[in-house]
């Protein structure tokens, strides 16, 4: 005859309950701005945190549950580093990688029945993630990174022309490569500066007759 422990299986309920409800609310966020990693996944990392926390104890009892529930923090590494790419010469993801990582930490909380924390923490990445926005713009607005990709004829006088109006709207460039192909000049500029000054050299770009073509 099959024994049911039914205060453990309240109790786990409850904290895996919480952390589908905990993880949806991030997962939504995701969701709703299109990310690439959106509404289930997060709801099945925060779950699979929970779960794992729980066999840790059970496996763990009279000895060292940690040792299970520690290596929920490597698996959960690799999983974050696929979300990682690069485009171009940027590098993105990492703010979803970053949610995977403290969507796990959310599950673990769960899984050890540290609600309140887990709650605020869920709240508290929920405030980043929709009220800090405007912060962000405001940062942009007056120092904002962008890659300009900007093919020209093989002319070295137009290059420092280039560089020059650069300069003159009030914005500051390195380069990030510079190659030879055929008869062009292909040069890539990290350009930092203002929002307005970056409308106004990419009129000066989209304008100019010496410009072949360039994508920012």
């Amino acid at each position: 005859m099959i024994h049911l422990d039914y205060p453990f299986l309240y109790d786990t309920s409850i904290k895996l309950a919480v952390s589908l409800v905990l993880g949806a609310s991030i997962g939504a966020e995701r969701e709703y701005k299109g990310r690439n990693i959106g509404f289930r996944t997060i709801i099945l990392i925060t779950l699979g945190s929970t779960f794992f926390t729980i066999i840790s104890f059970i496996i763990g009892d009279g000895s060292d549950p940690a040792r299970v529930a520690s290596n929920i923090v490597t698996g959960i590494g690799f999983l974050g580093a696929g979300a990682i790419f690069r485009d171009g010469v940027s590098v993105r993801g990492v703010t979803t990688a970053s949610i995977i990582w403290i969507s796990a930490a959310i599950g673990m909380a769960c899984g050890i029945a540290q609600y309140e924390l887990a709650v605020l923490v869920t709240i508290t990445v929920l405030l980043i993630l929709l009220g800090f926005a405007w912060v962000q713009q405001f940062i942009d607005r007056y120092n904002k990174e962008m890659v300009y990709n900007i093919t020209i004829p093989n002319n070295l006088e137009l290059k420092a022309e280039i560089e020059s109006h650069i300069k003159s709207h009030g914005l500051k460039f390195s380069w990030l490569n510079y190659a030879k192909l055929d008869a062009d000049l292909i040069i890539v500029y990290e350009v930092s500066g203002s929002d307005n000054n970056h409308n106004k050299l990419i009129e000066f770009l989209s304008t100019s007759d010496k410009i072949k073509s360039f994508t920012v």
